[in-house]
């Protein structure tokens, strides 16, 4: 706790620690890196302050702004829980474990952390850091969830679980690393079973990934403005805006633009890209567009306001 408290990172939801604000934090950091999660909360929290000006707005307004940080149906169901909290709890976010992990897009994790760093329920978070720094303080190679949480249930402050929670947290964040730890400097390196080793803990689980070849045709017209459809509400890419891209299209005497491999947890896609034209395209600077459609229009030379990453 001492060393959080020297060390802890200016983070905008511990400047300004409203439940709405750590809430939002934390569903963007569940598949999101820190510095662009913090980019994001910036845009989304001042534009939606409270829950009640999220669940006012359309869902395409949330989805705008999610633009590039992915795992889009994170922000369909954030708008969906935004409005649950104004029908169902006047607007304000609930408090209980239970009643959070009742919501869409909530899980166990973000429940016990928005319970105890928001309201100061003595509940404790497990995340990729916590495991990691519970199999390296234990020598475990392969810690179960509920030798995870059976750790962190066990050495929770219960006084002060958010603090603590983040302190634990921030600790793999920054010290106990998943490469090139800094045990030199570790607050808890005495009690460090797994110290010698600590570059090999926990050791890495097998994820078997997929590769799926896709085409796309995209068409633009004469004012360089391209034919986007919006794609349903479920699915990869749910309810986003881009060109219409298949298993497989017509692209006979089509000019060949190239191949973007666009590499997501779980599968890499290979997406063959076409250009063709139309008669009237719509301004793609107006839509949400996930990360995958900017690099295609990119390719096709389509103006984009925002960089395509």
């Amino acid at each position: 706790m001492d060393w959080f408290n020297r060390n802890q990172r200016s983070l905008p939801w511990r400047m300004n620690p409203s439940p709405w604000s750590i809430l939002l934090s934390e569903i963007l950091l569940q598949q999101t890196q820190m510095e662009r999660g913090i980019e994001y909360h910036k845009r989304l929290y001042e534009r939606f302050p409270t829950p009640s000006s999220m669940a006012s707005s359309d869902v395409d307004d949330v989805l705008f702004l999610w633009q590039g940080a992915g795992y889009y149906s994170r922000a369909r169901r954030l708008h969906a829980l935004s409005q649950i909290v104004v029908a169902d709890y006047g607007g304000k976010i609930p408090s209980t474990y239970d009643e959070l992990l009742a919501l869409p897009g909530i899980g166990p994790y973000t429940a016990a952390a928005v319970a105890s760093m928001a309201f100061f329920h003595p509940v404790a978070c497990v995340d990729g850091n916590v495991r990691r720094v519970m199999a390296r303080q234990t020598n475990n190679e392969f810690p179960s969830v509920k030798d995870v949480q059976e750790y962190a249930d066990l050495n929770l402050v219960r006084e002060h679980p958010g603090d603590w929670n983040q302190a634990m947290m921030e600790l793999g964040a920054l010290v106990c690393r998943p490469r090139k730890p800094t045990c030199d400097v570790c607050p808890v390196r005495d009690t460090c079973k797994g110290m010698l080793r600590a570059n090999e803990l926990p050791r890495p689980r097998k994820q078997k990934k997929t590769t799926i070849e896709l085409q796309c045709v995209l068409k633009v017209d004469a004012q360089g403005l391209p034919e986007l459809i919006q794609r349903p509400d479920s699915g990869l890419f749910a309810g986003l805006w881009g060109p219409r891209i298949e298993e497989e299209l017509d692209s006979k005497g089509l000019e060949y633009l190239g191949c973007i491999k666009h590499i997501l947890s779980h599968r890499t896609m290979n997406v063959h890209v076409w250009k063709d034209v139309c008669e009237q395209g719509i301004d793609p600077n107006i839509v949400a567009l996930s990360t995958l459609d900017r690099r295609i229009l990119s390719l096709g030379g389509v103006f984009l306001n925002v960089p395509t990453e």
